[in-house]
């Protein structure tokens, strides 16, 4: 019998997109339900009643929640193709931990970049390029983050790649100026079909973040 997967997803959401490469470099497939985040389906709600967020994997009927746990889920069920975690325990902690660094410093500061004006956001990028630069060091001179193949860390800040227009844009600044070898990685992972068919267009997401600047009086 072959499983039943549904993903509950936002197309501009880089924690979705997280998904969508999982699913693509298992070779899976799924069924794409888009949410309308400002009102949100009933399913979504009975499905992740807690954080009622997206994306929310459906498999055989079972929902998992937030993108890395939802990774990892795939990585671990889904398991003779393409690993993206590694097999040794000490490399799969070091590649959970950058991935949570991602979660836990890139969004926010992001946010802050496109959300905010003068020193508020001059504060804002001056971090985020700082954040960028940490890891810039940690890949160093490896094709990935992992050494020579594509996997955790890389799926978990390669999302965020299609956001960089948008905040240089905004902040008035090139990351590939600032991270060269960063930019570099981020086109090696764009020759994967699995990546560059899961990411959502720089200029939709560009056309998004400018409605919400204007939803929330920014402009």
């Amino acid at each position: 019998m072959e499983d039943e997967i549904i993903l509950l997803d936002f197309l501009p959401s880089m924690f979705g997109m997280r998904v969508r490469i999982a699913l693509a470099e298992k070779g899976l497939k799924y069924e794409y339900r888009e949410e309308d985040l400002w009102n949100k389906s009933p399913l979504l709600l009975e499905m992740n009643p807690v954080h009622k967020k997206i994306p929310v994997l459906i498999h055989n009927g079972k929902p998992i929640s937030e993108s890395l746990i939802i990774v990892e889920y795939i990585d671990e069920v889904w398991k003779d193709k393409s690993p993206l975690l590694p097999t040794d325990p000490y490399q799969r902690a070091q590649a959970r931990f950058w991935a949570d660094y991602v979660d836990k410093k890139l969004y926010d500061l992001g946010r802050k970049i496109w959300s905010s004006k003068g020193e508020e956001q001059e504060t804002g990028k001056k971090e985020f390029i700082e954040c960028l630069k940490l890891l810039e060091g940690e890949l160093g001179d490896k094709p990935y983050f992992g050494g020579e193949k594509f996997g955790f860390v890389d799926v978990s800040l390669v999302t965020y790649s299609c956001w960089f227009d948008a905040y240089e844009s905004y902040g008035n600044f090139s990351i590939e100026a600032e991270c060269p070898k960063l930019i570099a990685w981020t086109k090696r992972c764009l020759e994967k079909e699995s990546v560059s068919s899961s990411l959502a267009d720089p200029h939709k997401v560009h056309d998004f973040i400018a409605w919400l600047r204007k939803k929330f009086g920014i402009e």
